[in-house]
C-alpha cells in the first residue's frame, strides 16, 4: 500500500507588481493535482540563488524519509535558479522515486525529452539571475558617474544630509564646523616637509581630541590625507588624477576649484583605490571641499614619497612581533635596543604620541623565554585534556555562518527588487545593499581568520615538534607555533595575560 503523499512548494522572494503571490502559486499547482490532498511547503522572503531555506530543507528530508510520490510547483525556478542545486534536486527525485511537475510548464521527468527541457530552463533561469545582478551593478556605475553618494557614511569633517539631483533624492556632504577646522590642520601641518605622522596623531592626542572615540591613528591619518573628497578639486587636481591613469568621469572644465571629489573603486581593480588610482573613477561631488588644491596636491605628493609607511614589514627582531601588546593600552609592543645592547619592549602609543603610561620594563629575550615555558606547558595540558584530538565543532562559526546566510539572502532579495524598480526604490535598495556587504565582508573574513585558527592534530603535531626541539628551530617556524597557539600577549612588567587559541 502507497502511503506516500503529494508536495506543493511555493516561494516568493519579495512582493513585486509583477510577481505572483505564494497563495496563487498554491492554487496553480492544486489545479494541477485535480483537487488531490497534499503537503504544503512555502518560503517567503528566501531567493532561489541556493537551496538554503528551511521549509524547502523540511521537503527534502521528506522526500529522504519516503514520504513524498510527487513535487508540484508554479514553475520549476520555484525550486531554484542555480544549475548545480537544480542537477542535485533532479538527482534526488530519482534516487526516491518522485514525480516533478511544474503546473505552468508541464515538464515530465520520466522522457529523457522532459529532463533535457528542464536543464535548458534552468540554464535560462540561472541566465536571468545573472542579468539582474549585471544591471544592479550598471546601475551603481551609472550613479556613481553622475555624483551621487553611494552609501556609507560621511568621512571625518562632513555630515550627510538629504538632497536633489537630477531629481533624485540622495545625500550631500555638509562640513561640520569643528572637525573641518581639524581636518585643515592636519593638511597644513603634514604639508609642512618635517612634519610627520606621528607628530600630528600627538598633537591631537595632547588636545585630549578623539576621533569616533578614538584616539588618531596612523593608518586613519594616511586614509583621510589620501581622500579626494577633502580636495577644492580644480585643472591641477585633475591632471594628477589623469596622469595616475584614473577614468575621469567629469571634462575638465568642469574642476573649478570649488567641488570635492568622490573616488570609486573601478569594475575590475583588484588594488585598494586610495593605494593604486590606474583605473580608479574620480567624479566631482556636489559638496564643497575643505583643502585648497595645492595644500592637497602637496600632501599627496609627500605621501606618494613615503615609501617607508605601511604594515608589509616583516618581523625581524621577535617572533613576539604582531602578537604582544601593552598591558595598558593595549597598542602594540615594539622592540628597542639601548646602548648597552639590550632589547626592550617599548608600547608604540607611548612612542608616537606620549599618550601612554607604558609597558614598563620588559627585556625581550627573558620575555621571550618565559612565553616559551608557558607554550610548552600549554601543549602538555591540551594533549592531555584532548587526548591528542583537538579537533572541536565551533559554535562561534557555526552562528556566523548562520548570519551570512541570511545577509546573503537579504541581499539577494534586494537585488531582486531592483529589477524595473523606480528611481526612489533604486536609491534605497542600492544604500541598503551596501550596507549589508559591509557587513557581509567582514564576516567573510572573521569566519576566514577563525575557520584557519582551526587546529588539526596534523598540525598541532608539527606545532609540538617545534617546541620540542626549539633551539633548532628558526626564525618563521618560532612564528607560526606562535601564531598557532596564541591569539594575543597582553604584558607589563608586572602582568602578563595570555590568550590561547586552544
Amino acid at each position: 500500500m502507497n502511503n506516500r503523499i503529494d508536495a506543493v512548494y511555493a516561494r516568493q522572494s519579495v512582493d513585486k507588481k509583477d510577481s505572483i503571490s505564494i497563495e496563487s502559486q498554491i492554487d496553480f499547482c492544486k489545479y494541477e493535482l485535480k483537487g488531490g490532498s497534499c503537503k504544503e511547503y512555502t518560503g517567503k522572503g528566501y531567493s532561489g540563488k541556493n537551496t538554503d531555506r528551511p521549509r524547502f530543507q523540511e521537503l527534502v528530508r521528506d522526500i529522504e524519509r519516503g514520504l513524498i510520490q510527487r513535487v508540484v510547483v508554479y514553475k520549476l525556478d520555484r525550486i531554484s535558479r542555480s544549475i548545480i542545486d537544480f542537477a542535485s534536486m533532479m538527482e534526488l527525485f530519482s534516487r526516491y522515486n518522485v514525480e516533478f511537475v511544474s503546473s505552468t510548464e508541464k515538464f515530465d521527468t520520466s522522457t529523457p525529452m522532459g529532463r533535457a527541457m528542464l536543464n535548458i530552463c534552468i540554464v535560462f533561469a540561472q541566465l536571468e539571475r545573472e542579468t539582474i545582478q549585471k544591471r544592479v551593478t550598471d546601475a551603481y556605475y551609472s550613479r556613481c558617474t553622475k555624483g551621487f553618494h553611494m552609501s556609507g557614511k560621511a568621512p571625518y569633517g562632513y555630515n550627510l544630509e538629504p538632497t536633489m539631483l537630477d531629481g533624485i533624492r540622495t545625500k550631500m556632504m555638509v562640513a561640520e564646523p569643528e572637525a573641518a577646522e581639524r581636518v585643515k590642520l592636519m593638511f597644513d601641518m603634514y604639508a609642512q616637509p618635517d612634519i610627520s605622522f606621528g607628530d600630528i596623531a600627538r598633537h591631537f592626542a595632547e588636545q585630549g581630541i578623539d576621533f569616533d572615540g578614538k584616539e588618531l591613528s596612523r593608518c586613519t591619518l594616511s586614509n583621510l590625507l589620501r581622500n579626494p573628497i577633502y580636495a577644492q578639486a580644480d585643472l591641477e587636481v585633475y591632471e594628477f588624477f589623469k596622469s595616475q591613469g584614473a577614468n575621469i568621469a567629469n571634462d575638465a572644465a568642469d574642476f573649478s576649484g570649488i567641488n570635492g571629489c568622490y573616488l570609486y573603486q573601478g569594475r575590475d581593480v583588484i588594488e585598494r583605490k586610495n593605494a593604486d588610482l590606474k583605473d580608479q573613477i574620480l567624479v566631482l561631488a556636489p559638496h564643497e571641499g575643505l583643502v585648497s588644491s595645492e595644500t592637497w596636491l602637496t600632501v599627496r605628493k609627500k605621501l606618494l614619497s613615503n615609501a617607508t609607511f605601511g604594515g608589509g614589514r616583516k618581523a625581524k627582531n621577535t617572533w613576539l612581533a604582531g602578537k604582544i601588546k601593552c598591558g595598558k593600552c593595549g597598542a602594540g609592543l615594539m622592540c628597542f635596543s639601548n646602548p648597552t645592547g639590550y632589547a626592550y619592549f617599548r608600547c608604540r602609543k607611548r612612542t608616537d604620541r606620549g599618550s601612554c603610561a607604558g609597558c614598563g620594563t620588559i627585556r625581550v629575550r627573558d620575555f621571550e623565554n618565559s612565553v616559551y615555558g608557558v607554550m610548552l606547558q600549554k601543549m602538555d595540558e591540551f594533549q592531555t585534556l584532548t587526548g591528542g584530538n583537538p579537533m572541536k565543532a565551533n559554535p562561534k562559526i557555526t552562528a556566523l555562518n548562520v548570519e551570512l546566510a541570511q545577509l546573503e539572502t537579504e541581499i539577494e532579495k534586494l537585488i531582486d527588487t531592483l529589477s524595473g524598480a523606480n528611481a526612489t526604490l533604486l536609491a534605497y535598495a542600492n544604500d541598503k545593499i551596501e550596507n549589508l556587504d559591509t557587513r557581509r565582508q567582514m564576516l567573510i573574513k572573521t569566519i576566514a581568520e577563525m575557520t584557519a585558527d582551526a587546529v588539526s592534530p596534523e598540525h598541532m603535531k608539527r606545532l609540538s615538534n617545534h617546541l620540542e626541539n626549539w633551539d633548532n628551530t628558526d626564525f618563521e617556524d618560532r612564528r607560526l607555533v606562535v601564531d598557532g597557539l596564541i591569539s594575543q600577549i597582553r604584558a607589563t612588567s608586572e602582568s602578563v595575560q595570555i590568550e590561547w587559541k586552544i
